[in-house]
């Protein structure tokens, strides 16, 4: 057999198999009708992105769901590809160009776009690389980028079919613009955070001067914007200034006191100033009145013409000298602190600034009703259950789509205008003249389309759409979309309707959800708390095989996980435990013959070939049901628990000194058990299995085309299993007796078992070699005992009765000695914490934490006085004492 190092090095196997497994393309899904597709398409990461912690766990579930579904003999296809991320990609190009000199203007458009192509050639791959490192099994023949040709013919395909239907039209709308960027970005692309703040109340005085009506207000700059002040029709303070007018402070220009359902009268005065330029509710109250809409603020954060004598200036300067002019004139009656939420740019955490602009829409409400549909009645599901209540709740209050932004890199909207005729054309292909009239003066609008919108394609047009190709075929619906909790608004909703709009089915089965990582006291991990991990440091120094197993270990659906260094100690401890029992197995495979079958297996054998099915069953039926961390839970027991720490253990005699037919029965389980379990567990930890499964007797090429192990009912063995959590629960209380009476561990003991049931007695005189090797003793068996020994520790377990004769094992006088000693520091302890509990003022003084602590600290120190004491009267038990 081969020979395997003493210790596992993972940057040694690691990169060794991943090379090895893509070279013979084992990731490669062709179409094959005879087989049960199954097919999972990636999140696309953005291309500027690097590997973070959520990439390394939401692609580790989807690879473990791959592996495992290829292993069971699907045609199982994992599809990669990576998003152009509009706003952040232009975003690089144009720090680059900065740190020339130079801005997209000196380069204009297409050559801009060049560079921009030029930056991802050189930097798009580098996430896709790092996924390799993680050690996805995508399919990376098939790695689609959403501005590749089909995808973006896809993309015109759409937008032409919904421009015809009448579901895209451009209109004057409110839209979030973030200064920033420069762009407009959706509603759930705006973060909203809550910032201490101010409400400023500013007194808008009657034309006569004799009265005034008070409003209040966080954004006292856009009140050069106002049209009108609201009131609620029922407010009876203001009923007499309904239909009347009030002066616009500082624009001296004279606007309606209307009335508007929408009002709150309990808020601030009940009195509110409507500015439909730059507020979403204030746009629609616009819209009912008729209000005129005057645009203050411009897309640069910059006061507008508009704003009269503050024009040119920067929107928060503007703020400041609002607020002294209203001071000077007496009309800023008073401020109030305020706690309130405001929307964030979710890319560069610029405040958003609503205002009124010309954007491309898609018209919502046809498309969501059949998205509510097909998840109400099934079709989809996510996982867990609870998310499909915040999925409805959104489709069933959502807006129009504003689908425009105001950048270079991305679709571009595929609409032209002609300068003769002022007709706009939309077309798959470019036009070089009017449609229309025929002049060859078009113009194509110059915005692109929103990431979302592309992406939202993603399950049908990265296997071919709008073509009918046999990948489309075969492959779609896809099986199930794993992704986080934060973008079943950004994506899911979206791929659903769009599936069901142009396929005529929803995109995927299930939808997976999980949650976010985050760091040890509970944040999210952000560049500006610095608590960010690096998945591919966290790679280098421990593997890839730790951090996929800590990150599965501690998932459950939908929940969040919290990244413990420790406990990817832990994965690492476990993978060195798994491959030094590997190591051992291989090493005593000399003589080893594949076609040997057993006549006869002894209890431990037939044990482990029954936990090792019914494990095989529980794996199985845990990742079917998304259990994913459940099911790495149960293989973490049976490996470390059952298979290492006692099988191996149990099974070293006969591979030391059994009959040629002893040891060739163990080489037999031993094998087989090992064996299936890499396969059981290389959905998680891929490479270390390669490399064992290599090393062992095997059939197949690699681990990844390993049929999946189906548990075999017929090799569960219950009794078995009875017998052997017996033994082992003996042992396991013999060796916690020689430990607290600080018996040497090499000494062997006399140990007696009183057994009075039959059928356990029979167990025990049978197998009574195993304890005798595991606790280091020689083991008396008896139905009853006329007196109990003297000096003797004692346990029962299981209705049995075990004793530890402890003279001769250890000096008892000097044990005795050790043991009072032991005990008088406990009790001084014990009174010094009663005492200290007893005081009324330090326990109403305190912290409750700290309190809790030290009653928790009492219980213990109680519990070993306890403990102390009945070892002390075990050894006092004797004449001579």
């Amino acid at each position: 057999m081969t020979k395997m190092p003493p210790a596992y090095d993972p940057q040694k196997v690691e990169g060794k198999w991943y090379r090895w497994w893509e070279e013979h393309k084992y990731f490669h899904a062709e179409v094959e009708p005879d087989k049960e597709p199954f097919c999972i398409v990636m999140p696309p990461p953005n291309v500027t992105g690097e590997l973070h912690m959520g990439h390394a766990l939401d692609n580790t579930l989807q690879d473990v769901l791959t592996r495992w579904r290829r292993m069971s003999g699907y045609n199982a296809l994992w599809l990669p590809g990576t998003d152009h991320a509009g706003i952040a990609t232009q975003a690089k190009v144009e720090a680059q160009l900065a740190r020339e000199g130079l801005s997209k203007y000196d380069l204009g458009r297409e050559a801009f776009l060049k560079r921009v192509w030029t930056w991802k050639e050189t930097y798009g791959n580098r996430i896709t690389s790092q996924l390799r490192r993680l050690g996805a099994s995508c399919d990376w023949d098939r790695e689609r980028f959403t501005m590749d040709e089909g995808c973006s013919e896809a993309v015109r395909e759409v937008f032409i079919r919904l421009y015809e239907q009448g579901l895209i039209y451009r209109d004057d709308y409110i839209v979030n613009w973030c200064p920033h960027c420069a762009t407009t970005i959706s509603d759930i692309e705006v973060e909203h955070l809550d910032v201490q703040a101010q409400l400023y109340f500013i007194k808008y005085p009657t034309p006569d001067g004799r009265d005034f009506v008070t409003v209040a207000t966080t954004r006292p700059e856009t009140m050069l914007g106002d049209t009108a002040v609201a009131v609620h029709p029922k407010d009876k303070r203001y009923r007499h200034l309904v239909g009347k007018e009030v002066v616009l402070p500082l624009m001296n220009r004279v606007i309606p006191v209307i009335a508007d359902d929408y009002v709150d009268p309990v808020f601030g005065t009940g009195a509110v100033k409507i500015t439909p330029a730059h507020d979403p509710n204030d746009f629609e109250i616009g819209r009912r009145h008729k209000l005129p809409e005057i645009r203050v603020i411009g897309t640069n954060g910059v006061m507008t013409t508009e704003a009269g004598p503050y024009a040119g200036m920067d929107r928060w300067e503007c703020r400041q000298k609002v607020l002294a002019d209203l001071g000077e004139q007496g009309l800023l009656a008073r401020i109030e602190d305020l706690q309130h939420a405001v929307g964030h740019c979710y890319r560069c955490n610029t405040v958003v600034e609503p205002m009124i602009s010309k954007q491309w829409f898609v018209r919502m409400k046809p498309l969501a009703e059949p998205a509510i549909r097909a998840v109400k009645e099934g079709r989809t599901r996510f996982v867990p259950e609870r998310f499909t209540k915040v999925y409805l709740n959104w489709l069933e209050n959502i807006r129009d789509w504003c689908i425009s932004r105001q950048l270079w890199w991305g679709h571009r909207i595929p609409v032209w205008y002609c300068r003769e005729c002022g007709k706009a054309s939309a077309s798959k292909d470019d036009l070089a003249a009017c449609p229309n009239c025929g002049a060859d003066k078009v113009v194509q609008d110059p915005d692109v389309l929103d990431t979302w919108f592309s992406s939202g394609l993603w399950p049908f047009s990265t296997l071919g759409w709008p073509k009918e190709t046999p990948e489309l075929k075969h492959f779609y619906p896809t099986s199930v979309l794993v992704t986080g909790r934060d973008i079943i608004f950004f994506w899911v909703a979206r791929m659903i309707f769009s599936g069901l709009k142009f396929m005529g089915e929803v995109p995927f089965r299930e939808v997976f959800i999980h949650g976010l990582v985050l760091d040890a006291l509970g944040r999210k991990m952000s560049k500006s708390l610095g608590n960010g991990v690096d998945p591919l440091e966290v790679i280098e120094k421990y593997g890839a095989d730790s951090l996929r197993f800590m990150l599965v270990t501690g998932n459950t659906p939908g929940n969040d996980l919290r990244f413990h260094f420790e406990k990817l100690e832990g994965a690492r401890n476990f993978a060195n435990k798994l491959w030094n029992a590997s190591r051992f197995v291989i090493m005593n495979l000399e003589g080893y013959d594949p076609r040997f079958q057993p006549q006869r297996l002894d209890l431990s054998d037939r044990w482990i070939v029954s936990r090792f099915q019914q494990v095989a069953g529980a794996v199985d039926a845990f990742i079917r049901d998304y259990e994913l961390g459940e099911a790495a839970g149960v293989l973490y027991e049976f490996i470390w628990d059952e298979f290492c720490d006692w099988y191996i253990e149990l099974v070293k005699p006969r591979l030391y000194r059994g009959t040629p037919e002893e040891r060739a029965t163990a080489q037999h389980v031993l094998v087989n058990v090992l064996k299936g379990t890499l396969e059981l567990l290389h959905p998680f930890m891929p490479f270390i299995t390669e490399e064992i499964w290599q090393n062992l007797p095997h059939e197949g090429e690699t681990i990844m085309l390993a049929p999946w192990p189906k548990a075999r009912v017929e090799q569960v063995d219950r009794g078995a299993e009875e017998d052997m959590r017996l033994i082992i629960s003996v042992i396991r209380a013999i060796r916690s007796l020689r430990a607290e009476m600080n018996v040497p561990p090499a000494r062997r003991a006399e140990i007696i078992l009183v057994v009075p049931e039959d059928g356990k007695r029979e167990t025990m005189g049978h197998w009574r070699s195993y304890i005798s090797d595991l606790a280091s003793g020689d083991v008396e068996i008896t139905r009853d005992l006329a007196a109990e020994p003297s000096q003797a520790a004692q346990a029962v377990v299981g209705g049995i009765t075990i004793y530890v004769p402890l003279e001769g094992l250890i000096d008892i006088p000097q044990e005795i000695a050790r043991l009072e000693r032991e005990l008088a520091n406990v009790q001084k302890e014990v009174v010094r914490l009663e005492g200290k509990l007893d005081n009324e003022g330090f326990v109403a003084k305190a912290p409750a934490d700290v309190v809790e602590k030290e009653r928790q600290k009492l219980e213990d120190y109680r519990i070993k006085q306890e403990t102390v004491a009945q070892r002390l009267a075990i050894l006092k038990k004797s004449p001579a004492m």
